[in-house]
Parts: structure tokens; C-alpha cells; sequence
């Protein structure tokens, strides 16, 4: 049923559409509905209907998953079979979510986010609420090197048991069966957006302005051309900027962030629900922005790359931390992600790299005076400062970035330096992360200082590398 009327409802929103372009002199749909013939249009829907729902029961009987000691399993396709197999020491994060028609039904999805490329995840859906909740729990206890668990299968399957070679008994079951979960870790509640606070922030936005603007500008047209039919030619354009908006509001509704021996867990959604759980030390990068619209109150918004999030259809939502927040809450959000810089007065270096310049007191080095010429706005905000266990980078005058990466989440460094640059002797700095919104670098330093920085930031990834923690959290080091 979940999956079934979005057939239907794709057959009803392109007769419609051609209804409203169509009159009732024009053939297609629009004569059909006014001739004797008129039962064909419902009829072609009830057939359409049928074979959706049809089909999306015959792909449900052909999904089946099993979970591992190592590995998530899941066997899915009608034409095309596919086999899909996830590591659970490379699981970066787990999502339980739950479309508008699924929450009717008491249903969810979960997907598991492992590190790999743009198509590396694994959806199982759609479960009973409460199979998805022990589902997440049991797999990010295995995650974590519990071994102890039981196997999270349960209720008789129609596949046979498989046994691996030399591994343990692993059961495929059908996505309707009630697996035998891990009990749920207890959470800590760490601080909630206020609703109103969210929609104040949309409306301190660039893209709000422009949409106000625009609507402005559509209505004195339509008073002195005395045309009203210009509305259906920027109609387009109008759903666009308000379905953005819109988007941003549904989706970042309820913001609620919490912390567990699991991870980082947020919950958010209006229509669509959405419960994240990220394991502890899987961000690759953090950022803090601020807009200048949001620098009366001081609100940051903060977001991370993780692998796997990266090539999501909706990584925009998936990657935020905090859709916005006071300096405090910012800086709360970002100590769940690294805890300890490794300085002795960390709020001072941040609030360095939040708001300060090179004229700000602190741990940063910047661009050199020459780089007037290739940034005459942001020159003064350019800048890096190392702590123990993080590389920070500031950047933006009229919009403020702070990127924070962890030593041992490097993935590799490069410099660069255009012609202008060389001949000022300037040259950019950047640290390559997975895919995602947090792009770190800085812009403009003397060539020197990001040659040392390239070369001393290399070594630094790779000490913490080596120091760093079990893959399963939850196990000592060996």
C-alpha cells in the first residue's frame, strides 16, 4: 500500500494536468471526459491502480534481509535480482524513516549508511514501527562489537537457511518479520529548535528576501500592465522558491538532538519523520555557518559530512546537525561530534574562528596584507589555527564558515595557486572530505604557511590515525 499509490497518484497529477491545459473542444483527456466514453478515464485508473499495487506486492514477496555477526544481507528485484551486502564496521550511520502514507500504516524505513560511494547504502522497508526501532538497536549494538546479541531474525521465513561457509547461521526473513532486537540504549536530551525560532530563520534568509521581492515585483506588473495572465508565465520560478522554503521547514520541523552510548541521535520532520543515529567518530567534517540576516540574534546553522550521506538524494537534510541555534547550542552540537580539541581554553579559540579576523587575538595564522588584491572583502577572515586533536578554517566575510575536520578524519590535502596567487606569492589550502556539504579550506595564505601547513598537517593525520579508535566503538583497543 506504501509504495502502490504513488502510481496512482502519478496517473491522477498527469490527468489532471492535462485537464487544466486542455478545453472541451480539444481531443486527449479533456474529450474523453466530456463524450459518451467517459467511464474509460476512471476505468484506466483502476487498471493502472491494480497493476501498481500488483506490482509493489510481488517486489515486497521478493525482499527478504539477514543480519550477521559482520554483514547486513538484502535480496531484492522482480526482473532484476539484486544483492546488496553492508559491513557492519563500516556502518557510518542508521536512519529510520517514515514517509506521510507510511506513518499512516505504522510503518518505517531503515536504512543503514555504510562508508563507500554514492549508492552504497542498504534500505529494509517497510517495517512495523516498532521491528524498524529493535532493528536499529540490534545492528548498532553489533556495530559496536556486542557480539553477545542474539540474531535479529524471528517468525518462520519462506527462504530456507543458508549456512555461510565457516560463519554463523544467518536466516533471511521476509521484511514483515519481527526481529529479535537489542534493547534500546538510553538517551540524553540535548536541546530542541523551537518552531518559532525556525521559521524566523527561513524569513532571515536571502532566498525569502528574493522570494518577497519577486511577489512585489509580480504584483506591480500585473497593476500596470493590467495583464494578469503574466502570473501563469513565472509560475514556475514562484513554486520553486516557495517549495524550497517549504522543504526546508518540513523537513528541519521538530529538530530534537540527543545523545546516546549509539551516537548522535536527531529526530525531525512534519510530514516526513526522519530518526538519524550517527555512531560516535563518523563525522569526517563539521561546519558552523551565519548568514549576515542571522548575526542580530547570533544563530549558527551546523553541518557534517559523513560517509555515505554524501550521494543521498536528500543529503541536505540528512547532513544537518543543528538547522540553527544560539552561539552556545552551536558550539554544544559541535562538542557531541569532538569533545576535547586539546587546548586549554577551547571557547576562545572558537569564538576566534566564528567571529574573529586577523585583527582578533588568537591561535590563528592569516592571509598576508598583499592578499587585499584577490579578496579585497574576506582577506581578513582567511585563516587556520591547529588544537591537538582538530584543524580549524575560517572563511567568509558577508557569510561566516568555521569547518572543524578531526586529524584522523584527513582523507588527503592539496594547495593550490592561480597565476595572480603565484605572483603574490599566496597560495589555497584545502583538505579533500567525503562528499558532502562541508567543504574545508582556506583561501589566500602566503605560500609558505600552506606549505608548512600541507606538510605538518600530514603527519599530524597520519599520528591520529594510528592512535585512533576500534571501528566498534565498544570494544577496547587491541
Amino acid at each position: 500500500m506504501v509504495r502502490g499509490w504513488a502510481v496512482v497518484g502519478g496517473a491522477i497529477f498527469i490527468i489532471g494536468q492535462q485537464t487544466l491545459d486542455g478545453g472541451p473542444d480539444e481531443g486527449g483527456v479533456v474529450g474523453l471526459l466530456t463524450s459518451p466514453y467517459w467511464w474509460t478515464v476512471p476505468l484506466g485508473l483502476i487498471v493502472i491502480g491494480l497493476a501498481g499495487f500488483g506490482f509493489a506486492a510481488l517486489a515486497w514477496r521478493m525482499t527478504t534481509y539477514a543480519v550477521g555477526d559482520e554483514t547486513v544481507h538484502l535480496r531484492r528485484g522482480v526482473v532484476f535480482k539484486q544483492q546488496r551486502h553492508a559491513r557492519l564496521d563500516r556502518l557510518q550511520a542508521v536512519d529510520v524513516r517514515q514517509p506521510l502514507v507510511a506513518r499512516l500504516f505504522g510503518l518505517s524505513e531503515l536504512k543503514l549508511e555504510v562508508a563507500g560511494g554514492s549508492d552504497s547504502g542498504i534500505a529494509i522497508g517497510y517495517l512495523r514501527d516498532a521491528d524498524a526501532s529493535e532493528l536499529r538497536n540490534e545492528l548498532l549494538a553489533r556495530a559496536a562489537g556486542l557480539r553477545n546479541t542474539p540474531p535479529a531474525v524471528a517468525g518462520s521465513s519462506r527462504v530456507a537457511a543458508e549456512q555461510g561457509s565457516g560463519g554463523p547461521e544467518e536466516v533471511p526473513a521476509r521484511v514483515d518479520g519481527p526481529p529479535v532486537g537489542a534493547p534500546e540504549a538510553p538517551e540524553q536530551p540535548v536541546l530542541e529548535v523551537p518552531p518559532a525560532r525556525l521559521i524566523a530563520s527561513l524569513l532571515r534568509t536571502s532566498v525569502t528576501i528574493f522570494f518577497a521581492l519577486f511577489i512585489a515585483g509580480l504584483i506591480v506588473t500585473v497593476i500596470v500592465t493590467g495583464t494578469p495572465q503574466v502570473v501563469f508565465a513565472v509560475i514556475a520560478p514562484f513554486i520553486g522558491i516557495g517549495g524550497y522554503l517549504f522543504n526546508r521547514f518540513s523537513t528541519e520541523f521538530a529538530f530534537r538532538v540527543a545523545i546516546s552510548a549509539d551516537g548522535i541521535r536527531l529526530r525531525h520532520g512534519l510530514l516526513e519523520t526522519r530518526a538519524q543515529t550517527i555512531p560516535p567518530g563518523r563525522v569526517q567534517a563539521v561546519s558552523l555557518t551565519q548568514g549576515l540576516l542571522w548575526r542580530g540574534p547570533d544563530w549558527w546553522r551546523v553541518q557534517v559530512n559523513v560517509a555515505g550521506y554524501g550521494g543521498d538524494g536528500d543529503a541536505g537534510t540528512t547532513n544537518v546537525l543543528l538547522p540553527v541555534g544560539t552561539r552556545d547550542e552551536a558550539l554544544t552540537v559541535l562538542s557531541l561530534v569532538l569533545p576535547d580539541l586539546g587546548i586549554d581554553d577551547p571557547r576562545a579559540v572558537l569564538d576566534a574562528g566564528l567571529a574573529g579576523d586577523s585583527r582578533t587575538p588568537g591561535p590563528f595564522t592569516g592571509s598576508p596584507p598583499n592578499a587585499v588584491w584577490v579578496d579585497p572583502i574576506g582577506w581578513r577572515r582567511q585563516g587556520f589555527a591547529v588544537t591537538g586533536r582538530a584543524l580549524l578554517l575560517r572563511s567568509g566575510r558577508l557569510y561566516r564558515i568555521l569547518a572543524v575536520v578531526p586529524h584522523e578524519r584527513t582523507q588527503s590535502l592539496g594547495i593550490a595557486a592561480g597565476p595572480l596567487q603565484r605572483r603574490l606569492g599566496l597560495a589555497s589550502f584545502e583538505v579533500h572530505s567525503t562528499p558532502g556539504p562541508v567543504s574545508p579550506g582556506v583561501h589566500h595564505l602566503a605560500a609558505a604557511d600552506a606549505a608548512e601547513l600541507l606538510e605538518e598537517q600530514a603527519a599530524r593525520a597520519r599520528t591520529a590515525r594510528a592512535h585512533a579508535g576500534p571501528e566498534r566503538w565498544m570494544e577496547g583497543p587491541r
